[in-house]
Formats: structure tokens, C-alpha cells, sequence
């Protein structure tokens, strides 16, 4: 029992590297809207997290970004420009639509219709080939 009180402590330790970040916001509706950007961002480095979930020095790094935009009074669509053209459309969780991004928006939707009528079709043929077997007996 004597490594109890060392273990609380590595473990004390361990969460305490955790940096609190603190903005101040003119108004309500302006953090609201940084919470809404963090959330809508995605961070670089994770596989997919929001920078504002994420404890990445980078994903940190892009909270100060998008804080110290809000207060120089750059629109939503201005920080989601600057992050495209830094990080590339990665970054954005909902990609706009346009045509590099058609495969992306309907690319499911189409297999799905595909992989619908390839069942139909399998369904036709063996009901078909069953009709045809019983007429034969």
C-alpha cells in the first residue's frame, strides 16, 4: 500500500497539463457563434474530432485563430475561407456542394440505388427461373 499515494499522485499529475482555455466575448451571440465555428471546424491532426472537442495543440491553436477573427469582426464565411485555404476542404465537416464535392453528397445515395436494383434484378431472375423449373414438372 506504500505506491497508493504515488499512484494519485502520477495520476493527479497526468490531468494537470490540461490548459483551460478562457475568452472573453463582447456579447452572448458572439460566443455563440465561436462555439458554433469550433464545432464546425475539423481538427487537422485528429481523425474526426471538432477543434472545439479537441485537446490537439493545433485544434488549440485554431480556437485562438477563430477567437481573435471573431474580435476583429470577420464574418463566419471569412474564418471558413481562411481555414480552406490553410488546411483545405478537410477541415469543414459540411463541405459545400459543388462539383468536387458531388461524389461526396450523393456518392451513397447512388450505391444505394444501385445496390437496390442489383437485388431487384436477383429477385426477378431466380422468381423467373423458379416459374420456368415448375412449368417444366
Amino acid at each position: 500500500m506504500k505506491w497508493l499515494p504515488v499512484l494519485i499522485m502520477l495520476l493527479i499529475a497526468s490531468t494537470a497539463h490540461a490548459a483551460i482555455e478562457t475568452y472573453q466575448f463582447d456579447s452572448d451571440s458572439q460566443e455563440a457563434r465561436f462555439r458554433t465555428l469550433t464545432l464546425e471546424l475539423r481538427c487537422p491532426k485528429c481523425e474526426n474530432q471538432a477543434i472545439g472537442d479537441s485537446d490537439a495543440e493545433i485544434s488549440q491553436d485554431l480556437r485562438a485563430e477563430v477567437y481573435r477573427m471573431l474580435k476583429a469582426g470577420a464574418t463566419n464565411n471569412e474564418i471558413k475561407d481562411f481555414m480552406v485555404d490553410r488546411y483545405g476542404r478537410y477541415v469543414l465537416y459540411k463541405p459545400p456542394l459543388d462539383r468536387q464535392t458531388l461524389v461526396l453528397w450523393f456518392g451513397p445515395l447512388i450505391f444505394l440505388l444501385i445496390g437496390a436494383v442489383a437485388v431487384a434484378v436477383r429477385i426477378r431472375r431466380s422468381k423467373n427461373a423458379m416459374d420456368c423449373r415448375g412449368s417444366d414438372a
